[in-house]
């Protein structure tokens, strides 16, 4: 295997696989191939013919050292490297069949004994796994290609995920002198940039010429320094900075020095800039780096200084809205960011602000005009619409949490929010024409169900790449939803409960399935386990026809930290879920059945994975977080207002989808077609184009 390629980063990105130079001089025997073959249907993969025909030509050393790489490496990201073993190891009609009393006594002795006693009760024989189950299809690679990936991770438009951090540090620590070439000329989203900057000085790959060309403002030297001290890059939440070699604080001067106004960015910043003072020692480079040192004093002593939001604030107080609007036309984003609230504190200027707003347009970014056409496009809807409605904000920081409150805004007249939909539209299109052409193109409708990767920050490494509110289809044989967590204990016992709350679709609960409530109406739990000195493992059946014959709609999975720990602390956690047609036959862990799982790492005590929508038979792709409420007993029950909250946040999020995304690339530089097999290039849920984030915010959000 060479060196420079990493086959797990492929796969995870592309479903993809490269082979080094085949060596054999002749085809190896069919009966190699197809032995590998089944010992990947096991896991639910299969390969191309092009990529069958390619494994034959390789040496039997090289088929064996290629098997030996991939095979864990498939069975790890089906969860199957672990073993699980429930508390009832005949789940889930061993739990069906016994009563009531038979359980909680069993519950007790397990809870007196601290987790020591399980039901006795010998394994039965299952019968071999009936379900008909779709295989993923793995194709062949190249090295270009897997190097692109590079590229396309840096460039991308939106913040980068825990995993795209690791794949990228790959990519820097292994491809030496070459990295410069792997890397755009620009990296736009200023979070990556510090990500990326602080790689290059991490492990000594950085040009001396690359800070300077990633490094455009004093905030982006913060994050830069953030990210050395592995902080939030988003700077959502304080840093305590690590000490910087005297090459580093020489770096950061020197860059500092040449920025045009650093004063404002860092009064921004005022607090993180002092304690970052205190690790650069400004005074020991005053004679090299005069302005920067000026710079630290200016914050550092309080002198007046004006900087831009002081006037636009000192305008909005005054009521002089044309004044506000002509000072943040200097800065789009920000009057992007500020256009609803100018909207609605002058009528009379509306007018005005609608004009300026078309001039800058042109120079806001992709992402804030797909998010600012959405918002008005809904504040349509709501004003059209009867009934109070929510709104969403997914604050930034490293931790998915979603806040609610009602919609209240004073109105927007409906002429004014069409038009600036118009507008946002407009500079779309404008600004993808200067893209290359994309030729024929088709558009699968159902990609409307894909929000746009706008922030990855906080995302959980899963088996295929979701993105936070997508609604992926369940398997049309789907008829029973199997929920699975593995656990196992960090420095003390750990006690890690699995959950499905049940609800309607006014979003009423109706019922929980949880260690105190095994068995409900088309519900069935495995039993609580509450010490995994070796791992543990807890499972849900829901049986879809069941919970849909008793009117209910969505099916919440929900992971309590009972003994308190948070997921950070474990050696590992994962959960998902797979999708069964005969629950009694087959393992009751099947790889192949496995549809997504994520690794559980947050720093919280209370995890949502992902939600049934069991009308519309969708995933809901959740991977959120909860505070622990109350502190005495992490339950379901006591943390329901959370839940059904994450509920409706996810149910109707009101983010920009990949259809609206991709329809407008098209009318810029292609041309619309009714079927794959005509076009050039396809936009679908066959084939992979919403798992493909990094190609997605790198290529169509600039």
């Amino acid at each position: 295997m060479s060196a420079s390629i990493s086959n797990a980063i492929y796969f995870r990105r592309r479903r993809r696989l490269y082979l080094p130079p085949a060596e054999g001089t002749e085809p190896l025997p069919a009966e190699y191939i197809v032995m590998l073959l089944k010992n990947l249907e096991s896991l639910g993969f299969t390969f191309t013919e092009r990529l069958i025909d390619a494994c034959r030509m390789l040496s039997i050393d090289q088929l064996i050292a290629f098997y030996d790489e991939l095979i864990p490496m498939l069975t790890r990201v089906r969860g199957a490297h672990r073993e699980f073993r429930p508390m009832y190891p005949n789940f889930p009609r061993q739990v069906e069949m016994m009563s009531g009393w038979e359980l909680y006594i069993n519950a007790v002795i397990h809870y007196v004994t601290a987790g020591q006693y399980l039901p006795v009760g010998e394994r039965e024989e299952h019968l071999p796994l009936l379900d008909n189950v779709e295989l993923t299809v793995l194709d062949l690679g190249t090295i270009g290609e897997f190097e692109q990936l590079c590229r396309q991770i840096a460039a991308s438009n939106t913040s980068l995920s825990e995993q795209d951090r690791e794949d990228l540090a790959w990519f820097v620590e292994h491809a030496g002198p070459r990295i410069g070439e792997l890397l755009p000329e620009v990296i736009p989203h200023r979070e990556n940039m510090a990500v990326m900057v602080a790689l290059l000085m991490t492990h000594g790959a950085a040009d001396a010429r690359l800070p300077e060309r990633y490094c455009r403002t004093a905030t982006d030297l913060l994050r830069v320094a953030v990210a050395l001290s592995k902080g939030d890059v988003s700077l959502a939440n304080p840093s305590r900075f690590r000490s910087f070699s005297r090459s580093e604080r020489r770096l950061f001067l020197e860059l500092l020095e040449r920025q045009p106004n650093p004063v404002e960015d860092m009064l921004r910043w005022k607090g993180r800039w002092l304690r970052l003072g205190e690790r650069l020692h400004p005074g020991e480079f005053q004679r090299h780096f005069p302005r920067a040192a000026e710079s630290f004093a200016v914050i550092r002593n309080d002198l007046p200084h004006v900087t831009f939001n002081g006037a636009v604030e000192r305008a909005l107080a005054s009521g002089d809205v044309r004044n506000v609007v002509e000072l943040l036309r200097q800065r789009p984003g920000e009057f992007a960011r500020r256009l609803d609230h100018l909207l609605r504190i002058s009528e009379r200027d509306q007018k005005m602000t609608l004009e300026l707003f078309g001039v800058v347009a042109a120079d806001i970014s992709t992402p804030l005009l797909l998010q600012v056409r959405e918002h008005f496009r809904r504040r349509v809807r709501r004003e059209n619409s009867a009934g109070k409605s929510l709104r969403i904000f997914f604050p930034k920081g490293n931790l998915a949490r979603a806040w609610a409150v009602e919609h209240n805004l004073p109105p927007v007249p409906r002429l004014v929010c069409e038009r600036i939909v118009a507008l946002c539209e407009q500079a779309l299109v404008e600004r993808f024409r200067g893209l290359p052409p994309l030729g024929r193109c088709y558009l699968d409708e159902k990609l409307v169900d894909f929000p746009i990767p706008f922030s990855q920050r906080s995302a959980s490494r899963t088996l295929r790449a979701l993105v936070r509110g997508s609604r992926v289809p369940l398997p049309e044989n789907c008829r029973v939803l199997r929920f699975f967590v593995w656990w196992k204990n960090g420095d003390d016992c750990v006690d890690i409960d699995l959950s499905a709350t049940i609800f309607d679709e006014d979003f009423a609960c109706r019922d929980i399935v949880a260690f105190y409530n095994l068995k409900t109406y088309g519900g069935c739990h495995s039993g609580d386990i509450v010490d995994a000195p070796n791992g543990a493992s807890e499972f849900i059946d829901i049986t879809v026809d069941q919970v849909l014959g008793a009117g209910a709609r969505y099916i919440v999975m929900t992971l309590n930290s009972f003994s308190g720990q948070p997921y950070s602390d474990l050696p590992e956690c994962f959960a998902g879920w797979m999708a069964r047609t005969a629950p009694d036959s087959g393992e009751i862990y099947e790889p192949k059945t496995v549809q997504d799982r994520a690794d559980i790492t947050a720093n919280t005590q209370i995890s949502i994975p992902l939600i049934i929508d069991v009308v519309r038979m969708k995933v809901i792709w959740c991977d959120m977080a909860l505070a622990r409420m109350p502190a005495w007993a992490n339950i379901v029950h006591n943390n329901l207002r959370g839940i059904t909250m994450a509920l409706r946040a996810m149910a109707d999020p009101g983010k920009p989808n990949l259809r609206d995304l991709f329809a407008f690339h098209i009318a810029a530089r292609g041309e619309r077609v009714d079927t794959p097999e005509h076009a050039d290039t396809i936009f679908s849920i066959r084939h992979g184009t919403p798992f493909r984030i990094e190609e997605i915010a790198a290529e169509y959000l600039k």
